[in-house]
């Protein structure tokens, strides 16, 4: 208490010496500094420290020594323990157990790596499959004993862990292990090491976990704990049968999760482009972006157990539209503030750079490019993923699962009122996993889209939408499943204004839309057509009943109730690959009589420069066509647009649109159809040059040849080879008109096998120029 001290002395060396038990001698001295004057009587303190108990101060704020202090009997002698040496304390403190080290045996060459399908990843944390079994190494200070030393592991996940949620994980040691829980067993001792197998459920949080050891004993006190200065990475389990993702073929895994490069597909579906794509999803710094981009989502950790909400949060996160994801979209045509998206080839220097600058979005992207990232982000992190093409892939803003195009009185577009559009091509990606929340039967490949066209529970994102459910028209079952079934299945319809106002159904144009669905083939470089799986046969029972039930959940449910007329087929052809940029393009319209009787009609063409997603913008060249057809007559009318009209007004892709509409006089069919083709731009030729050997250094010659007649202006190729060198660009300078340039690289490979340099040509003038070569680096 304040103003009181206590002292105590002794001079007993008890315990020093076994056996010996001395007497013991304790002075006690209490001041209190308002009293140290005042004297008690003699009688009084010799009765209280003889009775203490009966004769207590009555000062209540006073502490009563009897409280603090106990009278000590000599102890036994064969209870004595000896106070030790310095030596003796040393030795004891010593053998009281304590935790050495942890090794996480993470090294990309170890049982763990190889085991987990991990060893392509680069850095030094233990980067592991979630539903398998790890091992990690402990040394201790002293040999453990099972009967009275004590182990535990925790592991955290995200800056709030709790083990309600998943995210703070206590992981008991166990004598056997079970499925689908967090236990662990010493699996070997030898000497001060004993080594742990950890099990883990194929439920458990997928992300960045930091470990801790703490270890004890009944014997010795406290327990001590140690921190691991490395990090474990849980990732999702294709290979293991009770992860939601789990894929059956190997084949398959090998595709659509270890594999880094694949191939995308654009253009239109008469001329199908393909290009090489560095996904690079083990390149170093990759898995750490792939972490970040889900940590910037604001997502819980908790739902990273997830598949179905990884995947919606992801394609929210790949577009910057509305939560500063990873990529802006750019359709303007005007790239000089960043790079244009025809000039990526790799998704690695985009999700470096957005991680790089802590979350600042990377401009620019279209919808290969969010697909491809897409692809990397969720292959990175163990979701089997596709990025898959559509070609006459619609975009239906009204929800009426059907396209429709507004014509007024003189069969003329009406361009305000036609906000639905058929894009050429667009590409989004499928992945793999089962789906418990639905119904039986719609697990497998689900669709997602990360391009940002229409928002989806107030965000821009799409999916996952199970293939299976779009295939049969089951438009009701989540998620957004309505928007991609318009996309690859839903009817053009064509509407004329009346004269008051009013619009009548005219035409329906039943095959209008998702043609040629397309992806990298497993295995090869091929391209697989899987339009099967996303509909049945085009004009099949099973197809039209689809759209159909499809179309009873849309905004327009009575829509086919209205039966056409068809005596008169308009058709349009293209010879061989198509037109090639730089030269007059040439199409062919063919129209054919099935009926009895003669047919006359007017055609009115209108051709339109158009940008890939099927926004237009412009009509470059419109003409009438009079076509008069006697009975079951066919006739060809050859249409051309001169290179001259054309070459000031492309956008990107190159791509036009061309419209033809009529009716029929003797019975008011109306004929309609929109055709999309794209003029076809020349390849880079990439020739290898010498031995490709790790370590030693070859070349590569780059050769283009300008297809225009005119000056391409500031070229760059842009050049980038996953074990052959790191991406860059190359200035080029001006290239005349149908002038040839050629270019050679140099550079040293750093990783044996089968590699792929890859390269894009940068220009205002023309896009979409690339070119692969395929490299078989050996061993030094």
């Amino acid at each position: 208490m304040p103003g009181e001290r206590l002292t105590v002395r002794g001079t007993s060396d008890v315990g020093r010496f076994p056996g010996s038990a001395p007497p013991i001698r304790v002075e006690l001295t209490i001041q209190k500094e308002e009293e140290k004057k005042q004297e008690e009587g003699g009688c009084l303190g010799w009765f209280r420290k003889m009775c203490p108990c009966c004769c207590k101060r009555q000062n209540s704020t006073s502490y009563d020594i009897t409280d603090k202090v106990e009278f000590i009997k000599s102890p036994e002698p064969e209870l004595i323990k000896p106070k030790p040496e310095n030596g003796e304390a040393k030795e004891m403190e010593e053998m009281r157990l304590s935790l050495c080290s942890v090794d996480l045996l993470s090294s990309k060459t170890g049982r763990n790596r190889l085991e987990h399908h991990t060893d392509l990843y680069h850095g030094d944390d233990l980067i592991i499959r979630r539903g398998q079994t790890f091992q990690i190494e402990l040394e201790l200070n002293r040999p453990f004993c099972a009967d009275t030393d004590k182990l535990l592991l925790d592991l955290k996940t995200g800056s709030l862990p709790m083990v309600s949620k998943g995210t703070h994980v206590i992981i008991p040691v166990v004598d056997h292990l079970e499925d689908e829980r967090w236990e662990a067993k010493i699996v070997e001792q030898n000497g001060n090491k004993i080594k742990l197998s950890v099990n883990s459920p194929a439920s458990a949080v997928i992300g960045l976990y930091g470990l801790s050891v703490t270890i004890s004993s009944l014997k010795d006190g406290p327990a001590n704990t140690h921190n691991s200065n490395k990090n474990i990475i849980m990732l999702f389990n294709p290979w293991c049968e009770e992860d939601t993702v789990f894929l059956d073929e190997q084949d398959e895994r090998k595709e659509y999760v270890l594999n880094d490069i694949g191939r995308i597909y654009y253009g239109t579906e008469n001329q199908i482009g393909a290009r090489t794509w560095n996904f690079g999803q083990f390149h170093e710094g990759i898995l750490d972006a792939c972490l970040f981009v889900l940590e910037k989502s604001d997502m819980p950790p908790s739902g990273r157990r997830d598949p179905v909400n990884v995947v919606r949060v992801i394609s929210a996160m790949i577009n910057a539209q509305d939560d500063f994801g990873v990529l802006v979209g750019n359709w303007s045509g005007n790239y000089s503030d960043g790079v244009s998206p025809a000039a990526w080839s790799s998704s690695v220097e985009i999700l470096r750079k957005y991680h790089s600058t802590n979350g600042t979005p990377v401009s620019y992207g279209q919808c290969w490019v969010f697909s491809a990232v897409t692809t990397t982000v969720l292959r990175c992190l163990g979701i089997p993923t596709r990025s898959v093409t559509n070609f006459q892939s619609a975009h239906d803003t009204d929800t009426s699962l059907t396209t429709d195009v507004y014509l007024d009185e003189n069969m003329e577009p009406i361009d305000y009122l036609n906000s639905d559009s058929v894009w050429n091509f667009h590409v989004w990606n499928d992945c793999w996993m089962a789906r418990l929340d639905l119904p039986p039967g719609h697990g497998g490949w689900q669709a997602i889209d990360s391009t940002p066209q229409e928002t989806s529970q107030g965000t821009f994102r799409c999916g996952p939408a199970s293939v299976n459910a779009i295939r049969s028209g089951h438009v009701y079952l989540k998620h957004d499943t309505p928007f991609i079934f318009a996309e690859v299945n839903s009817d053009k319809i064509y509407w004329q204004r009346n004269l008051d106002g009013t619009f009548s159904q005219i035409y329906a144009e039943k095959k209008a839309v998702g043609h040629y669905i397309s992806t990298k083939a497993v295995g090869s470089d091929e391209r697989a057509d899987i339009t099967h799986l996303y509909k049945h046969e085009e004009g099949s029972e099973e197809e039209r009943i689809a759209v159909e039930t499809a179309s009873r959940y849309g905004s327009k449910p009575n829509i086919y109730s209205t039966p056409m007329a068809e005596d008169v087929n308009v058709e349009v052809r293209m010879a061989g690959e198509g037109p090639r940029m730089g030269g007059d393009a040439k199409l062919s319209i063919l129209v054919k009589n099935l009926s009895s009787q003669p047919r006359r009609t007017t055609l009115h063409s209108q051709v339109a420069v158009m940008y890939y997603t099927g926004v237009l913008k412009g009509t470059i060249k419109k003409e009438e066509l009079p076509v008069e057809l006697m009975p079951n007559e066919e006739k060809s009318i050859e249409w051309v647009l001169p290179y001259q009209q054309y070459q000031n007004q492309l956008v990107d892709q190159a791509a036009l649109l061309l419209t033809l509409s009529g009716k029929v006089t003797e019975t008011q069919q109306v004929l309609a159809s929109q055709t999309t083709f794209r003029l076809r731009t020349p390849d880079l030729s990439i020739t290898p040059l010498g031995e490709a050997v790790v370590g030693k250094e070859m070349a590569a010659k780059i050769t283009f040849t300008n297809p225009l007649p005119r000056t391409l202006k500031d070229v760059v190729f842009r050049v980038e080879g996953l074990g052959l060198q790191q991406g860059h660009e190359v200035f080029v300078g001006d290239i005349g008109g149908h002038a040839t340039a050629t270019v050679t690289e140099h550079f040293i490979p750093t990783q044996p096998g089968p590699r792929k340099l890859v390269a894009s040509l940068d220009c205002k003038q023309l896009t979409q120029v690339h070119g692969v070569a395929d490299i078989n680096v050996l061993e030094q």
